[in-house]
């Protein structure tokens, strides 16, 4: 089994976030959605999310093709990485938080994960910074 890795806000969930969490499960067998915390979407983004994290993991949920569903940690973002221990990892194709020197990072932490950067789907209508 490929276990597949994604992370985001995934603040009011859109067509965009299902389309990347589906064109990821491409990638693997299992899909697991790592859900930033709250203070960590406040620290990178500037604002507090709409939804709690406890509604935005509920809302990820729901769907059938996820497997699980985690939070990481405010003082270390890749001890969850350690933790689920993937074998692939899907960035959004806009991306940007924790991935300029990703793959370093887990080379220096000896952590033997593929990186994908995944395609956009109709990101002039499902971008997160362009809903209501």
């Amino acid at each position: 089994m490929v276990t597949v890795l994604v992370s985001g806000t995934f603040d009011k969930l859109h067509p965009g976030h299902i389309a990347f969490f589906k064109q990821a499960l491409q990638h693997g067998d299992d899909l697991i959605v790592n859900v930033a915390l709250d203070e960590t979407v406040e620290r990178v983004k500037g604002r507090h999310p709409a939804q709690s994290l406890q509604e935005r993991k509920t809302a990820i949920q729901q769907f059938p093709f996820v497997k699980r569903v985690v939070s990481g940690y405010p003082d270390d973002p890749y001890r969850i990485i350690e933790e689920v221990a993937p074998d692939v990892i899907c960035l959004g194709y806009d991306q940007k938080t924790f991935t300029k020197d990703l793959r370093r990072t887990l080379a220096q932490r000896k952590i033997e994960v593929k990186v994908i950067r995944l395609r956009p789907f109709k990101p002039e209508t499902y971008k997160s910074s362009l809903l209501p």
